[in-house]
């Protein structure tokens, strides 16, 4: 039985969870930049190119015998999905500096401002 204990610990940790939950939309975010590349991107920025090139398709740009139109959309898509998660990190971070913002530490109190004055006039006694 505790092998089975510990695999339930392990299984259903929160990290495991969050990693898996993220992995899934992950998975789903990767389909809508993958539409938004060739669906929106590619005919409003590159149809121009493509036509000047004399191809229809991304997919058909070549040089040399080498594909390379598949590549270039792929690099789209990272850089889309990078400055979006840039953004996304960005502004999770801003929201959580303003959560953290710890209020200036109060003055000292009466107590230690005693203290301080004894140790001032034993400093004092002690040089003369």
């Amino acid at each position: 039985m505790g092998f089975l204990k510990e695999f339930k610990a392990f299984a259903f940790k929160g990290n495991v969870v969050d990693l898996a939950v993220g992995v899934i939309i992950g998975a789903a975010f990767s389909a809508i930049v993958k539409s938004f590349v060739d669906d929106i991107v590619t005919p409003l920025l590159l149809n121009p190119a493509l036509e000047k090139a004399n191809v229809k398709n991304i997919a058909e740009l070549s040089w040399n015998g080498v594909k390379y139109g598949n590549f270039l959309s792929s690099v789209i898509s990272f850089l889309i999905v990078a400055f979006v998660l840039f953004m996304m990190i960005k502004g999770i971070n801003s929201l959580s500096k303003k959560d953290e913002e710890v209020p200036a530490p109060a003055g000292p109190t009466e107590d230690q401002k005693l203290l301080m004055e004894i140790r001032d006039l034993l400093r004092a006694k002690n040089n003369i």
